[in-house]
């Protein structure tokens, strides 16, 4: 089928930004308005992060950087979060627009930050969609051994061949799912977000039980004290236990990457993230704790800290604290965790790099939508496309270096987070003394948290270069986690310079200012 050109011209008139007034065309990128909802937002938001593969990747690992302070750091991961989504809110109320960082710091700091931030966003979902599809492959051949008691068949994906062909085969489905537009997304979602709460929940009071019973010898009685962030025995231990916390939360502005498709664009998607942050660090704490109570966080045996057992926490968990019946239920969350990841994190770079487009900041083509799906149908395509190549190669260069590029991604993340975050600040300086909220919502709360990123992003990038960090690979003596973590940001710097010779316009500051308004169609 044809793809809709909506791409803007200089010259262009066109008005949409909520609460904007006077008249001119009204034109959008083409997405389909009014798809989601304040529910369907807020469950894409969950889903992005996938809580459920997040905690039994990071559980163990936060646990054997800080021990049982781990409770204390997922709330410390959670308060420059909760700042930055505050950020995200008011920018969208009054630029509720797809490319949300990218148009929101071009506006503030000029058309090559904005780029760049863009770049981050981008390069970082591509890295953790990757990674997602793996993870799901993995759980998919694990699941099917486990169901048909049959250990070759778990084997298989020991097999790159298999793995890789089976990974492909996931990337696609989710491509073609997004593809389809918000309606199938959001029909797969209720129902993938549901399980994978509801076997949490399930798990959750299952380990209270055990530890109440006093089942396993290494279980804990519960104290306040693991609240206390302060107890961590080391700086270097509370920043590294902190980094996976953050990674933890990544993934909940999809809300707001669906502004111009969800009903009330200026106010749902942020109340969206909102609810969706709330539910990631009630999740959260509850498994933490209940873990911890039932097992310990110490390196033997069960414990949390093992660090045999502790990238992969439910695997080990699954059966003592559920049962074998009950375990195989874990494993379908992880799955099913991984799988609606993978499929709702096409949605933000989709979207991005079709707003990039859309203002002349990548080529035309990616400004295309679907006029049957409304959706950006070739970004779609090229971000499933980009995942699947940059995983099979990963895969057939070295396992280290796909493990070392997974551990790059906290740098990415810090980085557009923070500069959306000073983005807000910036773009609404003149109203930070028109009221106590606006100084505080728009100006001290985004401040605060994006400097809090920004020293993580610091302390993250000092720490790599150490060659410990990751998989312990080097090259010329340095990290290759700080290698492959500075080269892709250098690599988006390369690509930018020579889009700048394709598309001058945009980099001159002639397509997108912060007067110029957003390309979205009014509630």
């Amino acid at each position: 089928m044809t793809q809709l050109d909506v791409r803007p011209r200089v010259g262009d008139t066109v008005n949409g930004v909520a609460g904007g007034e006077g008249g001119g065309d009204v034109r959008g990128k083409g997405l389909g308005k009014g798809s989601v909802g304040l529910v369907g937002s807020a469950v894409i938001g969950i889903s992005t992060v996938a809580p459920v593969y997040c905690l039994t990747s990071t559980l163990g690992s936060t646990a054997g950087e800080v021990g049982v302070q781990m409770p204390a750091v997922f709330l410390a991961g959670f308060l420059p979060m909760l700042l930055v989504a505050f950020a995200y809110r008011e920018l969208n109320k009054a630029v509720p627009d797809c490319g949300t960082s990218f148009t929101w710091t071009v506006k503030a700091f000029g058309p090559r930050i904005g780029w760049m931030c863009g770049w981050g966003l981008v390069i970082a979902t591509i890295i953790v969609l990757s990674n997602l599809a793996g993870v799901a492959t993995s759980y998919f051949w694990l699941l099917a051994g486990e169901i048909t008691n049959n250990p070759s068949i778990a084997a298989l994906d020991d097999s790159k061949l298999v793995h890789i062909a089976t990974c492909l085969t996931l990337i696609a489905a989710a491509t073609a799912i997004s593809y389809r537009g918000m309606t199938a997304t959001k029909g797969v979602q209720y129902t993938l977000v549901a399980l994978q709460l509801a076997v949490l929940a399930i798990f959750v009071a299952m380990a209270f039980q055990k530890a109440s019973a006093g089942s396993f010898d290494t279980g804990l009685d519960f104290s306040w004290q693991w609240m206390n962030p302060f107890a961590v025995e080391s700086m270097g231990a509370f920043t590294a236990g902190l980094s996976l916390s953050i990674f933890m939360y990544w993934g909940w502005d999809a809300c707001l990457a669906t502004n111009e498709e969800t009903t009330g664009s200026a106010k749902t998607p942020g109340r969206a993230s909102l609810i969706a942050m709330v539910v990631l660090v009630g999740s959260y704490l509850a498994t933490g704790i209940a873990a911890q109570m039932a097992v310990g966080s110490g390196t033997a045996g069960l414990g949390l800290g093992n660090p045999e057992t502790s990238g992969n926490v439910f695997a080990a968990l699954a059966g003592p604290v559920m049962g074998p019946m009950l375990g195989i239920l874990l494993f379908v969350a992880v799955l099913a965790s991984a799988t609606a990841s993978l499929q709702t994190t096409f949605i933000p770079v989709a979207r991005t790099v079709l707003a990039m487009s859309t203002y002349e900041a990548l080529p035309a083509s990616y400004a295309k939508v679907h006029p049957r799906f409304k959706t950006p149908g070739r970004a779609t395509v090229m971000a499933g496309a980009a995942t699947g190549a940059f995983y099979t190669v990963m895969t057939l260069v070295s396992e280290n270096v796909l493990t070392d590029t997974i551990f790059a991604l906290g740098l990415m993340i810090c980085f557009y987070y923070s500069l959306t975050a000073f983005a807000c600040a910036w773009y609404f300086r003149g109203e930070l003394r028109r009221s106590t909220r606006d100084l505080f919502f728009k100006g001290v709360f985004p401040v605060l948290g994006g400097l809090l990123l920004a020293a993580v992003f610091l302390k993250t990038l000092i720490d790599m270069w150490n060659p410990s960090y990751g998989s312990g690979s080097t090259v010329l003596g340095v990290g290759s986690v700080f290698v492959i973590g500075v080269g892709l940001l250098a690599l988006g710097l390369v690509i930018m310079l020579v889009t700048e010779r394709r598309s001058p316009a945009f980099f001159r500051g002639e397509i997108l200012t912060k007067s110029t308004p957003a390309l979205v169609v009014q509630d």
